[in-house]
């Protein structure tokens, strides 16, 4: 059940966020060089910074959460897994597997920035 629930969430989460990140960039990049300045100025600052990273990991997250819990249900669309024990099994492993590559993801970045 809470697989299901976070696929939905997580589904949420990118249209909504995704699409709002997505429109700042392209404002800031509308605007000029001067506006995009302003923008990476912005997120340079500390607070801002450390929100922006943290909205960063949490739709990284989503986004393997998402397509874990996606091909969890395309292999249930073929009838295999429907076993209680299967099935819960798998859904331990979406949320361990995307928990796992949003960690590896996130000290990928972090390594290339120091």
């Amino acid at each position: 059940m809470l697989v299901s629930i976070l696929h939905r969430a997580t589904g949420i989460a990118l249209a909504v966020g995704g699409a709002l990140l997505l429109t700042c960039w392209l404002a800031a990049v509308a605007g000029g060089p001067e506006a995009y300045q302003n923008l990476r100025d912005c997120l340079a600052t500390p607070w801002v910074g450390i929100a922006a990273t943290v909205v960063g990991v949490g739709l990284t997250w989503s986004l393997f959460q998402h397509l874990c819990t996606g091909i969890r249900h395309l292999i249930l669309d073929t009838g295999v897994g429907y076993e209680l024990k299967a099935n819960r099994t798998w859904s331990i492993a979406t949320l361990f597997i995307s928990v796992t590559a949003t960690a590896a993801v996130w000290l990928y970045v972090f390594r290339g920035m120091l």
